[in-house]
């Protein structure tokens, strides 16, 4: 499989294959010390109990959460508006509008769940951009609120998206099991610890005032942590994959926070930012911009990681007589290819997800150095440059991890004469 001058194979104990059982110790307990850290990092920085206010945009008119039901569309059609009904609760036919009005799109709801199940309502609305096309046998979720007078009224919050969703992913996890076999099971597993580190550790220590880095990389370290053993197994592989997979994220740290003084970018160009600053005052914007890039991060720096510190030890393992040189060199001749193909995955999967931005901005006459350089573009493209970096560099540190803990002990190494 190598290619290499003249040489001859010497079986010495002397040359670096010692440098194996070292390596593995050394790795081992800095992962173990790392480890320790991101314990005492998660017990300095877990949220204590807490209560926050809903936001306005979020509230309903007694100021409580907004409260959603089942509905499902029985009729719609253009019709008189102005009825009684219009988002009150009823039961047979809508009551028609008490004179001559205009017309608009009427739909006529049925109430599912909550206490009004059985009962109907009525939405009206004049047709038009951003309105919703509602037509029988739409599925909904129905805003349930009381007005001034302690009527209940209900509006329209958007479509019922469940049973669908709950069917891809069945279809997802079946096809990744079916093809994957137990490992497959694992990564899934892996999936759900990330959702529950995200939902119980970094978003409620964000909201309650901690520091928004330190979260996102204990927060990160957790993830990669029970993530990789839990899909790859505990063992040197997965060991080299996670340390190099650590430092790289340390690295899009820093060049995140780099990236964000440079840049000078506040988030405040995304709505939901805008919305966090108003509502959440003690949420550092800039801090959770640049959380985001670190966990951005976590998925890409994973991927190329691993596969690396797979190329490495399958290498070791079908050629039992090269060098760590050898099997580095082809590792990395791997890895420029990994490179090449996930750099432009990461700019051309931005530029997908922004086509109606970009078609706006192209519409709006502006030149392509003021869209670039627009902070909504500019965020993007910063968190695209920050993780191809990463990743880059990700590849040479974790082959050369990975080169170290393959060897076997006593294997041969070959020496160019």
């Amino acid at each position: 499989m190598f290619q290499h001058g003249h040489g001859h194979s010497h079986g010495h104990s002397g040359g670096p294959a010692p440098l194996g059982p070292l390596a593995a110790r050394v790795v081992v307990a800095l992962l173990v010390l790392i480890a320790i850290l991101v314990a005492i990092g998660a017990a300095v920085l877990w949220p204590g109990p807490q209560r926050v206010d809903v936001p306005l945009p979020f509230q309903t008119a007694t100021g409580e959460a907004v409260e959603t039901e089942a509905g499902t569309v029985i009729e719609s059609g253009i019709g008189p508006c102005g009825s009684p009904d219009a988002t009150m609760v009823f039961s047979g036919g809508p009551q028609p509008p008490p004179g001559v009005g205009y017309e608009c799109f009427r739909a006529v709801i049925s109430i599912d769940s909550g206490a009004d199940a059985g009962m109907l309502t009525l939405f009206e609305h004049v047709p038009g951009p951003g309105q919703p096309d509602l037509q029988p046998g739409d599925s909904l979720r129905l805003v349930r609120g009381t007005d001034a007078t302690g009527l209940t009224r209900y509006g329209f919050y958007d479509y019922e998206r469940g049973v669908p969703l709950t069917l891809l992913a069945l279809a997802f996890a079946a096809i990744v099991i079916l093809v994957a076999r137990w490992r497959g099971f694992r990564a899934l597993l892996g999936i759900l610890v990330a959702f529950l580190v995200l939902v119980m550790f970094v978003l409620p220590a964000l909201l309650d005032g901690k520091s928004a880095v330190p979260v996102a990389l204990v927060g990160g370290a957790m993830i990669l942590y029970t993530a990789l053993y839990l899909a790859h197994g505990v063992n040197l592989r997965t060991s080299s994959a996670l340390l190099g997979t650590l430092a790289s994220l340390a690295l899009a740290a820093i060049l995140s926070w780099l990236a964000i003084e440079a840049l000078t970018l506040t988030g405040l160009s995304e709505e939901q930012n805008t919305q966090i600053q108003a509502y959440l005052q003690h949420v550092s914007i800039s801090g959770l911009l640049l959380a985001g890039f670190i966990i951005g991060s976590l998925g890409v720096l994973n991927d190329v990681t691993i596969t690396q510190a797979a190329t490495a030890f399958e290498l070791s393992r079908l050629e039992p007589e090269a060098s760590r040189s050898q099997v580095f060199g082809a590792t990395m001749r791997v890895g420029r290819d990994h490179i090449a193909s996930t750099v432009y995955t990461l700019v051309l999967a931005y530029a997908g997800s922004a086509l109606p931005l970009l078609l706006l901005f192209s519409v709006a006459g502006r030149s392509l150095g003021d869209v670039i350089t627009s902070e909504i573009v500019a965020i993007e493209l910063a968190r695209s440059f920050v993780g191809g970096i990463a990743l880059t560099l990700s590849v040479p540190l974790t082959s050369f991890i990975a080169v170290l803990l393959a060897r076997p002990p006593g294997y041969a190494t070959v020496e160019a004469s």
